[in-house]
């Protein structure tokens, strides 16, 4: 666990009480620049997903099986995250698509300001998606606003499938749970999609749950037809918003 969050601080450290007061400064300075990052998203017509899941469960096959179905149709570009080496970007620049590497060190989830510097190198006018690849982990990233408009959280099957039961937070947060690498489910008969789905309801949130197995083009539809339906919906909130940054004052 890393040291900018505080969730390696335990009591033995710290009083509980200055460790909370030190969190509540952390994350209201990080909730401005996420709000200053998602400005400029709206101003240029991009629609921000934050990926977030435990390492391994298949974040970067997704993007790379969703760029090889989408390029010829929308501007994409990814931002990655990870502890240490750029593989997962170099794995998604090999396919043509613009992609900036954010080595965290020993912090274990992405933050707006990370997310803030990596903006400045990537062509925000020339797009319509953005992925926000987040450090594999299941329990800091959720509560890092980076300016994102959509959280989407990948659970395994190769998982518990109670996995939303044991990390409530990360999954309450989400616009959408993609159960991935569905088409091992055949051979996994200790995963039961319907007690993972029973957990997410036990939430209180009805947050949908889609199948897919992005090595295979068929099982990539629910999540292709997820985001076509977001970006529908968000464009014209966007232009809206645009139209009032563009308006003069008191126009």
């Amino acid at each position: 666990m890393c040291q900018t969050c505080g969730c390696a601080v335990t009591p033995e450290h710290s009083q509980t009480d200055v460790v909370i007061e030190v969190l509540q400064d952390l994350l209201s300075a990080n909730n401005q620049v996420a709000a200053h990052n998602r400005e400029h998203f709206d101003k240029h017509g991009v629609l921000a997903i934050n990926l977030m899941s435990s390492p391994g469960a298949g974040k970067t096959a997704l993007l790379e099986a969703t760029i090889v179905a989408l390029r010829d149709r929308y501007r994409i570009a990814v931002i990655e995250g990870d502890l240490e080496t750029d593989n997962d970007a170099a794995r998604i620049r090999a396919h043509g698509v613009p992609a900036i590497q954010i080595t965290t060190g020993t912090a274990c989830h992405l933050d707006a300001r990370l997310v803030h510097r990596a903006l400045h190198d990537l062509p925000l006018a020339g797009l319509d998606l953005l992925f926000i690849e987040n450090v594999g982990n299941l329990v800091c990233p959720a509560s890092f606003d980076l300016g994102q408009h959509r959280n989407v959280t990948l659970l395994s099957v190769t998982e518990g499938d109670d996995k939303p039961a044991k990390y409530p937070v990360i999954f309450r947060a989400s616009d959408l749970v993609v159960l991935s690498k569905a088409d091992l489910l055949e051979v996994l008969e200790d995963f039961d999609p319907a007690r993972a789905a029973a957990a997410l309801r036990a939430l209180g949130r009805d947050t949908p749950m889609i199948h897919t197995a992005a090595r295979r083009t068929p099982a990539l539809r629910p999540w292709l037809d997820w985001l076509e339906r977001e970006l529908s919906a968000w464009r014209p909130a966007a232009r809206g918003a645009r139209s009032m940054i563009a308006a003069p004052a008191g126009a």
